[in-house]
């Protein structure tokens, strides 16, 4: 560890690797500054560390854990549990780990392609060879950024209405006093119930987004006399009001005689959040498929008993998103139930590829003819996808498992394990049209899927420790990629929304409320009015919940 003053050679040898490292992630298309709050390094990237201070690996790790560690300042945080979850290190036992480096290497000359090795003596098939030729990359045909310019004086709820305008909330009023009717017809009336209003509906909104900005656990506690209490917004609404209308919140009060989708009860909300978010922003070249950090809230994950933990109803479902690399913006949502234990269960999600498969396609439904780069996880890249998505000129690059992904038409030999010692930096690539197959050793052998990148061109991964280690281009960007969705679950965490409903639709809802709310900043720092006001992402929340509280002035400023 460097001394914080000093000046030596190995301070500055590491201000010019942090240089390079951020005129790297530039040339990738990605924008810490539009993100908002980034710290030094706040990835807990495996492969990348810009920091000029970095922690030792913990002694009880083994090499892959030694490895994932590397460069990653400070403790383990929410962000660096992403990383864990999401890294090709990742793996749960002695026993996996194992099986994973038995099918995830070879070898090759360090530095790049080497000469043929004797290990793959049979022919190649499927039409995968050695020969590799430059494929340039897919040009972008779409612009990207903010549609819409904001005024100066817009406010955080002027950005927040760009997803749940007047007339959603509107809707929610309308259900909730319908459900509230035909509740009390079916059990007995209720003669503390006064239909809700929408002014009331906005505060009730804004109590919930407050459990996220001051993350304490219960909502009831801001009217409670200890120290999650909030005097300030307390008096708005009083909390036998507040729990009436959580009883009977509703955004489709009943369902319809047609309806079979167990989502029948947000499916509305979910519709308008999404053309929401097609209409007010369009995605750069690069974007990424993943799981947002949604299980719980680490605040809380990090305070509480094992008794809590344990009253925890298991999530029925998953969400997974389709995210702008540049920017960090939402672009579509996928929720998937678990709606029993047969093969379109949660359970099968998790451990059949043909069912992520299905997930990348519902998320990239509206993605076909604009050349997108998609980054994709072990569980979903597949040489059938890709190829697919090929065809409607969406570009893929994914890492691979043997263990996670579906591995149909790839050669074996690029899937097995040489005993050869490997050196760092050092890959093999084979290439069938323009899909390459990649094969990279760095402290352990990984694998990556692509036809967005060519096989020819150089990248390098940069490490504090062991300087620029050279790789394909296809392992730089992805590295730089993945660095971005462990930042994405640290920052989205600011905005999680501690209230923990019993009822899954309701998890969902406050879930997608609490991604809007992130996109609505993300376009706030992208608009001119934060150059006016300067509003942190803390500040832009608590500002949201006191406009809709009705504790500042909101009127229209367009």
């Amino acid at each position: 560890m460097m001394a914080e003053g000093g000046g030596g050679p190995a301070r500055r040898k590491a201000l010019s690797l942090l240089e390079a490292a951020r005129s790297r992630y530039e040339s990738l298309q990605i924008s810490d500054d539009v993100f908002g709050e980034s710290g030094q390094d706040s990835s807990g990237n495996p492969f990348y560390s810009t920091s000029a201070d970095s922690r030792s690996a913990a002694s009880s790790q083994d090499e892959e854990d030694d490895e994932e560690d590397e460069g990653r300042p400070g403790a383990p945080s929410p962000r660096g549990r992403a990383a864990r979850r999401r890294s090709p290190r990742a793996a749960a036992t002695p026993a996996e780990r194992r099986r994973q480096r038995q099918v995830c290497g070879g070898s090759a000359v360090p530095g790049g392609p080497g000469p043929m090795e004797e290990e793959e003596e049979e022919a190649e098939k499927g039409g995968w060879t050695r020969s590799l030729r430059d494929v340039p990359p897919p040009p972008f045909k779409d612009g990207s950024g903010p549609t819409r310019k904001m005024p100066l004086t817009a406010s955080a709820m002027d950005f927040f209405q760009l997803f749940v305008p007047d007339n959603v909330l509107k809707n929610m009023v309308v259900q909730t006093n319908m459900y509230a009717k035909k509740y009390q017809e079916r059990f007995g009336s209720d003669d503390a119930w006064i239909d809700v209003t929408l002014t009331e509906m906005k505060a009730f909104l804004g109590y919930m987004i407050s459990t996220s900005i001051h993350h304490c656990e219960s909502v009831l506690s801001i009217w409670s006399s200890g120290f999650y209490s909030n005097k300030s917004i307390a008096l708005i609404m009083t909390q036998s009001r507040f729990e009436k209308i959580l009883k009977y919140f509703h955004i489709v009060a009943f369902r319809s005689s047609q309806t079979t989708h167990g989502l029948y009860k947000i499916q509305p909300f979910l519709d308008s959040l999404q053309n929401g978010f097609d209409s007010a922003f369009r995605p750069s070249q690069a974007q990424v498929l993943h799981e947002p950090l949604i299980d719980e809230d680490p605040v809380f994950i990090a305070t509480c008993t094992e008794r809590e933990l344990r009253k925890r109803k298991k999530r029925k479902f998953s969400l997974w998103v389709r995210q702008c690399s540049s920017t960090g913006f939402i672009c579509q949502i996928y929720v998937h139930l678990k709606e029993g234990s047969g093969a379109d269960g949660l359970d099968a999600l998790k451990n059949k590829p043909q069912l992520h498969s299905m997930v990348a396609k519902s998320l990239c439904q509206n993605a076909s003819g604009k050349n997108y780069i998609i980054f994709t996880g072990p569980s979903i890249t597949s040489l059938n996808l890709f190829e697919e998505f090929e065809k409607q000129e969406i570009y893929c690059c994914g890492l691979l498992s043997t263990r996670k992904s579906d591995c149909t038409g790839l050669p074996p030999s690029m899937l097995n394990n040489s005993e050869t010692p490997q050196s760092r930096g050092q890959y093999r690539i084979r290439m069938k049209g323009n899909m390459s197959l990649i094969c990279w050793y760095n402290k352990g052998h990984f694998r990556f899927l692509t036809n967005a990148y060519s096989p020819v061109q150089q990248g390098v991964i940069i490490k504090r420790k062991s300087g620029e280690i050279p790789c394909p281009l296809a392992v730089e960007a992805f590295a730089a990629h993945l660095s971005y969705i462990c930042k994405y679950d640290d920052k989205y965490s600011k905005y999680f929304i501690s209230h923990k409903p019993n009822k899954t639709w309701q998890q969902v809802f406050w879930f997608a409320i609490s991604i809007a709310i992130n996109n609505a900043y993300i376009l706030y720092k992208m608009s001119e009015a934060y150059h006016v006001t300067r509003y942190s992402r803390a500040q832009f929340g608590e500002r949201l919940v006191k406009e809709l509280l009705g504790l500042e002035d909101t009127s229209p400023s367009h």
